[in-house]
């Protein structure tokens, strides 16, 4: 108890000198530490972070029980497994710093993203929707990235490019069996299909059913390596999938698709003003409809 009491009359009596560039401080480290636990929430950078604290935790036990061989031996490891981190967490780093540079923060920053942005993405999720739809009926795959952040440009070379509005009709096309680029993925990036037919990276995580095939291995492999939302349907038995992070929801129905989509590339409360404004403009397309009607 008299601990407590020490710790607190303490943090009192150190409150008047905290400054501004002590908070500022704190805060850099908040958001460093924010990200770094994003990364190791990542399936390979989660085993390889119980190792370091099983490694931390050994080495504080053999220091306590003054085992000094094996003590010396692990805090070697430590040292030189600094320089291993840097390699094992090549792909993770690689995606953190991307982000921290991408053109979605700049935007972000600048207060660029207008409203009229907002609602074209909406009206193209509304066709990438309706197309899954129609093609999980038909047990047609498809492989749709939507671009976020982190630019999927070299990705985009390894297909044809498009630079398409997006509408169902041509996702359709796309993605018909007997069309040339079927088998590989299609980018969506500003609203509109920049390219078809790319080759997207495979995961190697473990972990995933071994029912799924290598469609569903590229959308959980390019989600993994980048900020992109991914839309997998199932050549096989037409389920629709969304991959986000390595992590892979399947079964979706065509409405829950719609809401996720939403959700994941505009937000719920941008996405708030934006419905607005499309129900007014399909309020008065249905009113003008029935006047022409009748």
């Amino acid at each position: 108890m008299k601990q407590i009491e020490e710790f607190f009359s303490n943090l009192k009596s150190q409150l008047p000198t905290v400054s501004l560039t002590d908070i500022l401080d704190i805060l850099v480290v908040a958001v460093l530490l924010f990200y770094v636990i994003n990364m190791i929430r990542s399936t390979s950078a989660n085993r390889i972070a119980k190792a370091i604290i099983l490694l931390l935790v050994a080495t504080l036990v053999t220091e306590l029980l003054n085992l000094n061989t094996v003590n010396y031996l692990l805090d070697r490891v430590l040292q030189l497994g600094f320089v291993a981190l840097l390699i094992v967490f090549q792909p993770e780093l690689r995606r953190l710093l991307e982000r921290v540079g991408s053109r979605g923060t700049v935007k972000g920053l600048m207060g660029l993203a207008g409203a009229q942005t907002q609602i074209d993405s909406v009206e193209a999720i509304d066709q990438v929707v309706q197309a899954c739809s129609a093609m999980s009926d038909e047990k047609v795959g498809a492989l749709i990235v939507f671009e976020r952040n982190i630019s999927l440009e070299q990705i985009a070379e390894t297909g044809t490019i498009v630079d398409a509005a997006v509408s169902q009709e041509l996702i359709r096309n796309i993605f018909f069996p007997k069309a040339s680029l079927h088998d590989g993925g299609m980018i969506i990036n500003h609203s509109r299909i920049e390219a078809a037919g790319c080759v997207l990276p495979l995961s190697d995580n473990r972990s995933l059913s071994t029912d799924l095939g290598t469609r569903h291995r590229a959308g959980v492999g390019m989600s993994e390596s980048c900020d992109a939302v991914v839309v997998i349907v199932s050549e096989e038995t037409g389920a629709i999938s969304v991959a986000i992070d390595g992590m892979l929801k399947r079964h979706l129905a065509p409405q829950t698709l719609k809401k996720l989509l939403i959700q994941e590339l505009i937000g719920e409360e941008k996405n708030r003003g934006v419905l607005d404004i499309i129900k007014g403009k399909n309020r008065k397309k249905g009113g003008n409809g029935d006047v022409s009607g009748s």
